[in-house]
């Protein structure tokens, strides 16, 4: 073993000397204790695998010194010890590998190199929607129109399944990634290869942040990075800063995790945590369980940092029995972790490590909230939930505004629904769904919503019949504990019956509104509302018709949708009438911390999670049934609307070309602040009027084959003509939203995709202009892919979400960034000049770089390489360029 801390190798148990360790604490090292225990992580990663080639003893020694060299952008590697997908990332990750394998036989290697060599895990998750719901029969109808619109997806997915080596597949019907992580894939300490080690892990949905809830370290990458560490390469990050977040005191009895989580992303927003760790400590995460934990670690992303860490503790140990891990490993994992200085006694201050900023919440100044109307961030009292809407309504068209005339805020519009006439406001609820893994991982929040609902149904209470109200677990275990409780019959006649296991309406797939519905909102121009149990809210993403979209617990989602409205004031207001008139208001029917505790003990109990994931990767018969091939290349159909070889390595030849200046660029789009990557790559329905609707009917298919952009990913010619086509755009050059731009060279307004092959066609290289946290929200590896089909080179923006920016670096696209106190308001840029990007031939990481533009005037901007091996990336025209080119020679 060429490892040069061999001397530290141990057996954990003598009488097993097979089974070995790296025991850090005989590094006799005193800074190893005053280490955040997230950075520990790192460090045995680092140390487990130095080979003075990819990991050096510099790397070792720089994380050692983590209080010292934190704020000098120190870069380290890092191998986690997995890689989780979900299939809107995976399938283009299976894509990618499949065409690498191709990429490297022509180029006269070893196909079969392209594999797996760090376990990989892809859950299918992500193409089930919404499309029958308040019917016993709609998981089942819901789960055939998934097979039936994804067949050739879930095929290719097969096919991966058994062409990679190292890579398990778990069938659609199974559960949320993030749930099913949680809940059996985390295995807290890996045992692998003779040696015990920290779980890690790093995944292609930024929410793997969740699974830092269990005190495993992980979080969310690009899809083209994830393919790198799968063949094995580190991921290349600069040391972060630790926020240390001190939890105390305990949470009020109404207050569920769902406020603490929105209450916390709030907080953390103001503080300012992109691109650090934030780690928990302090007597108060004694008090929250692991479900807590994990709603909490998996906004992560919603308040900007890397990972969201809770060291692992007694209650973690106490959370691997309870979902039903063998007793002997769970032991094995205690026994580890005390070894090496990893287990965490939460009330024992003398344990608190260094961090580089400690902030603090008292639980219980918590109270019960929600988040919107647009962004996670924006967290309103549920006090102040009727007087903040209304003052939005108003508002300056913004976050928080939507700028309707005032004598247009008390406009009703009457219609008919199923024979029965109704109304609708602004503020009226037309999407209640309980989703997303953030909750629906949560006993607690999950049986309060069930206890609420028994309590509704027997005061009299109803669901109008419009409301679209869905509940799509992420385990099977909740439908379990659901059932035994004697809930679940009470959830359906309020309208949330189980319509299937996966993201659904978190992610848009909230399928299609009544017409009727869809009629009035339109006539009125009436702000209609989402209400969600969903981790985000950004506008366009949960529903075209609702404009705004309220983040909130499962028992909240289930009262508002009783109220059906969000112009409610709980504590002055019932809720309704029931039959004998009697008022019944929300305090009637609020469960009690109690009430709730009393029935998770008696239910949740270790035997359901043993008997559901036992049979997980067999249960679904329609996933057996596919017949799927298992040859080293994948045979590509021509005819395949789904899955297309992508032009990505077209011309590719081992030896590099040098980077050129980018000459007399145009600007194709021109944005401000908070662009997501639903802007950039949406993931919901295809527009009829959009190029890839006339792409897919050119190819035969009608609007109802459509499907999802999402489901579509595996297929490039689709996904380019979906960059930049959601219709909630807004585009400088256009004064109004929707997915177009000015071809400057003819002076028309054209869709983004038209525009961008007229430039193409004509030779002329593309930039896009951004303000603050462009690329914020959704990991997208599309976001980064179909900018660079289009033709753009560069993205000039004032910052950058962190996965966003590393997407783009893979693609080859650079990520340019504005100097401290400069943009393009300062710097006077209007987007209509044309743009020389000078590109010295030797590049450094953030280093400065100069600006012509056609006007005369010159600027200077950092290239965002922020690390040597992001440098390396760039010359060879992307990451997947470069691990190619290193398989093959």
């Amino acid at each position: 073993m060429s490892n040069p801390f061999v001397r530290i190798v141990e057996p954990l148990d003598p009488k097993q000397p097979v089974k070995k360790f790296f025991n850090l604490r005989k590094l006799e090292d005193v800074r190893y204790a005053r280490l955040p225990f997230s950075i520990r992580v790192l460090l045995e990663a680092a140390i487990r695998n130095c080979d003075e080639f990819l990991v050096k003893k510099g790397d070792v020694e720089n994380i050692l010194n983590w209080k010292v060299v934190q704020h000098k952008n120190v870069e380290v590697p890092f191998k986690p010890a997995r890689v989780i997908l979900q299939d809107f990332t995976g399938v283009p990750a299976v894509v990618d590998f499949a065409a690498m394998r191709d990429a490297v036989k022509k180029l006269g290697g070893d196909p079969e190199k392209i594999n797996p060599i760090c376990p990989a895990d892809l859950v299918i998750d992500h193409s089930i929607q919404v499309d029958f719901n308040r019917r016993s029969d709609s998981l089942q109808k819901n789960q055939d129109l998934e097979f039936e619109r994804n067949r050739e997806r879930f095929e290719f997915l097969k096919w991966g399944s058994q062409a990679f080596k190292n890579m398990k597949i778990i069938p659609p019907g199974s559960g949320i990634i993030h749930q099913v992580n949680l809940e059996y894939l985390a295995r807290v300490v890996m045992d692998r290869d003779g040696y015990y080690y920290p779980d890690s892990v790093v995944g292609t949905d930024s929410h793997t942040t969740m699974i830092d809830g269990l005190g495993v370290l992980g979080w969310g990458v690009g899809g083209i990075e994830a393919e790198a560490v799968m063949l094995g390469q580190p991921i290349s990050m600069v040391l972060p800063e630790v926020v240390g977040y001190k939890l105390l005191g305990n949470p009020q009895p109404l207050v569920t995790s769902t406020d603490i989580v929105l209450t916390i992303t709030k907080h953390l927003r103001q503080v300012g945590v992109v691109g650090k760790f934030v780690e928990f400590f302090g007597p108060g995460v004694a008090q929250l369980s692991i479900a807590d934990r994990a709603t909490i670690a998996n906004m992560c992303p919603e308040y900007g940092a890397t990972a969201a860490y809770f060291p692992v503790d007694d209650v973690s140990i106490g959370y691997l029995i309870q979902t039903g891990r063998d007793k002997e490993k769970v032991m094995c994992t205690k026994k580890y972790l005390e070894a090496v200085g990893m287990l965490r006694d939460f009330k024992n201050s003398s344990q608190d490590p260094d961090f580089t900023q400690v902030v603090e919440l008292d639980l219980h100044t918590v109270v019960p909230c929600c988040s919107g109307p647009k962004r996670p961030q924006d967290k309103v009292a549920v006090s102040d939930m009727k007087k903040d809407f209304e003052t939005c309504l108003g508002a300056k068209q913004g976050f928080k505004g939507f700028q309707i005339a005032p004598d247009r805020h008390n406009s009703i519009v009457k219609f008919n629904f199923e024979g029965c006439d109704f109304e609708l406001a602004h503020g009226s609820v037309v999407i209640a769904a309980i989703t997303s893994c953030t909750n629906t991982s949560n006993p607690s929040v999950m049986l309060g919503a069930g206890l609420l609902a028994k309590k509704a149904v027997e005061a009299g209470l109803t669901v109008k019949p419009y409301i679209k109200t869905s509940l799509s677990p992420g385990s099977g275990v909740v439908t379990y504990y659901l059932r035994e409780s004697g809930v679940m019959s009470y959830l359906s006649q309020l309208g949330f019956d189980v319509v299937g296991y996966g993201c659904m309406t978190c992610i848009g797939n909230s399928g299609p509104l009544p017409e009727s519905v869809v009629e009035a909102i339109t006539q009125g121009d009436l702000v209609a509302v989402g209400v969600l149990s969903g981790n985000r809210n950004f506008e366009g993403r949960v529903h075209p018709n609702t404009r705004a979209n309220y983040l909130a617990s499962p028992p909240l989602v289930i009262a508002y949708a009783i109220a059906g409205t969000i112009r409610i004031d709980f504590e002055k207001e019932p809720l309704g009438i029931n039959a004998s008139g009697k008022k019944i208001f929300l305090k009637d029917i609020w469960p009690t911390r109690n009430e709730i505790q009393a029935v998770e003990r008696q239910f949740v109990i270790p035997g359901m999670f043993k008997e559901v994931y036992e049979k997980i990767e067999t249960v679904n018969k329609s996933w057996n049934a596919l017949d799927a091939p298992s040859d080293t290349l994948y045979t590509w159909n021509p005819k395949s609307t789904y899955i297309k070889s992508p032009p990505f390595f077209d011309g590719l030849t081992l030896a590099l070309q040098p980077p050129k200046t980018i000459e007399d660029a145009y600007v194709l789009l021109s944005f401000g602040d908070s662009v997501t990557t639903d802007h950039i790559s949406p993931a919901g329905n295809i527009a009829r009027n959009s190029p890839a609707a006339r792409y897919l009917t050119s190819r035969g298919l009608t609007p109802r084959e459509f499907n999802s952009y999402g489901s579509r990913r595996g297929n490039d010619a689709v996904m380019a003509r979906g960059t930049f086509a959601n219709i909630r755009l807004v585009n400088k050059f256009i004064d109004k939203q929707g997915p177009q731009t000015i071809h400057f060279p003819s002076g028309e307004t054209l869709d983004v995709f038209d525009a961008a092959e007229r430039y193409k066609q004509a030779g002329h290289p593309l930039i896009v202009l951004a303000g603050k946290e462009y690329g914020a929200g959704s990991s997208r590896d599309w976001a980064a892919k179909g900018p660079f089909l289009l033709g753009v080179k560069a993205v000039l923006a004032e910052s950058y979400e962190r996965i966003h920016r590393s997407n783009l670096v893979g693609m080859g696209v650079i990520p340019l960034q504005y100097l401290p106190g400069e943009d393009a308001g300062t710097l006077k840029l209007t987007g209509r000049e044309r743009y020389t990007i000078v590109i010295p031939e030797k590049l450094k990481p953030q280093m400065k770089i100069q600006i012509k533009l056609d006007t005369g005037k010159t600027f200077h901007a950092i290239m965002r390489f922020d690390t040597d091996v992001e440098l390396t990336y760039f010359h060879n025209g992307g990451i997947l360029n470069y691990m190619i080119r290193k398989m093959a020679s």
